[in-house]
């Protein structure tokens, strides 16, 4: 007995020597005592094993099973739930991503991931075709710089091609159609670009749809004045998503004393597209986020902040885009053209759009998650790598008390904020 109970011994210090040599190994850790949510059920009393950047188990506290000499943090009773994904935002913590400047999308990726936000997808204005360049140019350099945030995913491209009616807090001046020699040029250089937004009734915007869906970027109709026959043509061209649903979106009208429904209603009935909205409760009221969670469902609704660079900052006025010239005024927890006249975009992070969604709009808890994480990851075309917390998916985790506010976020196996 001596002999194998030393044999034993001599196995257990060989594999912990093992375990020292794997490069993983010292980003080897356990989440304990946690309420898991999984997107099958949530585990009341659970936890996560990650190993190096990925999820390798996740597990109830019944069954853990955990190395003496393993390191743990015990998150005592918070919420432990995959990562945020927010796939439009342009700025926060004082950067915009037309400042280009990889400072700006560090702030930004900080300011996010203290929301929660494990992945972002920095967003572009309408604005003049240099100042487009001189942000995705930065956007190339800082793309793998910048790793002490929320991941910085790929490039959203909202604009220049939309409706003059709906253009929103649009920069009015760089509004135009669609034109191949420009977009072609664009899209060859930077094939980081994974979401274009465009309004699909502008000449041309069909055949832009279409070269989209040739290359596998995500089409959104947004900005836009279309009817419900345009829509279905924008689908059939390649479009399946809608950006900010009800903002910068046309709704029912009459022509020629008929009712013609819109962008909106197009989207509210339309089971083959998936709509985003802006879960900031200033933006929507709760009846309207309601009418959209029971038309289209967890599974077709992403949550976006559509956050400037007064994300995170305290209230008065900043500017939009890379320049000082237009601005916008921050009050009452939302961006404001400087007239009052229209909402410019939200200052919110990610935990506050599960919270309003919960509290304002009375969705469960487990479908609020849903549209921050594995529905937007599905619409980008990125489920199978983050959005849940499953086995072998990035180490993508958010840790959220009751109250929304974030304990702790994880970007691939490793914390980059920690309350």
């Amino acid at each position: 007995m001596a002999y194998e109970t030393a044999e034993s011994e001599e196995g257990r210090q060989a594999k912990v020597v093992a375990k020292m040599k794997d490069p993983t190994y010292e980003n080897q850790f356990y989440l304990i005592n946690g309420r898991v949510i999984t997107p099958h059920r949530v585990i009341t009393s659970g936890g996560i094993h990650v190993c190096g950047q990925h999820i390798k188990r996740v597990f109830a506290m019944a069954e853990a099973d955990i190395p003496a000499e393993a390191e743990t943090i015990d998150v005592r009773g918070a919420w432990i739930i995959p990562g945020l994904i927010d796939m439009h935002l342009h700025g926060g913590g004082g950067g915009d991503v037309m400042d280009g400047n990889t400072e700006a999308l560090r702030a930004m990726a900080h300011t996010h991931a203290r929301g929660g936000t494990t992945t972002i997808t920095p967003t572009t204005l309408t604005s003049s075709t240099e100042e487009l360049q001189a942000a995705l140019d930065t956007f190339q350099r800082a793309r793998k710089s910048v790793t002490d945030g929320a991941r910085l995913l790929g490039v959203h491209l909202e604009g220049p091609y939309f409706s003059y009616e709906q253009r929103g807090a649009q920069d009015p001046r760089f509004i135009k159609n669609p034109d191949p020699a420009e977009y072609l040029e664009i899209l060859d250089k930077y094939p980081f670009i994974i979401r274009v937004s465009a309004a699909p009734e502008l000449p041309g915007a069909l055949e832009l749809g279409r070269e989209l869906r040739k290359r596998g970027i995500l089409a959104a109709m947004g900005h836009t004045d279309a009817t419900y026959h345009q829509v279905l043509l924008a689908l059939e061209a390649g479009y399946s998503h809608m950006t900010h649903l009800y903002s910068g979106m046309s709704g029912v009208r009459r022509v020629n004393c008929y009712r013609v429904a819109g962008a909106i209603e197009s989207g509210l009935l339309l089971d083959e597209v998936t709509v985003e909205v802006i879960a900031d409760g200033k933006h929507l009221p709760a009846s309207l986020l309601r009418l959209i969670y029971k038309c289209k469902g967890a599974d077709r609704i992403a949550l976006c902040s559509d956050a400037l660079r007064a994300a995170g900052m305290p209230e008065g006025m900043y500017s939009i885009g890379g320049g000082e010239e237009r601005q916008i005024l921050v009050e009452e927890g939302v961006a404001w053209l400087p007239d009052k006249s229209a909402f410019a975009g939200s200052v919110v992070t990610g935990s506050q759009l599960i919270k309003v969604m919960v509290e304002l709009a009375g969705v469960p808890l487990q479908d609020a998650v849903k549209m921050a994480t594995i529905t937007p990851a599905r619409i980008l075309k990125v489920d199978d790598v983050m959005g849940s917390l499953d086995e072998g998916k990035f180490a993508d985790i958010t840790v959220l008390r009751d109250d929304f506010s974030v304990v702790r976020t994880i970007v691939a196996g490793k914390t980059v904020y920690d309350a």
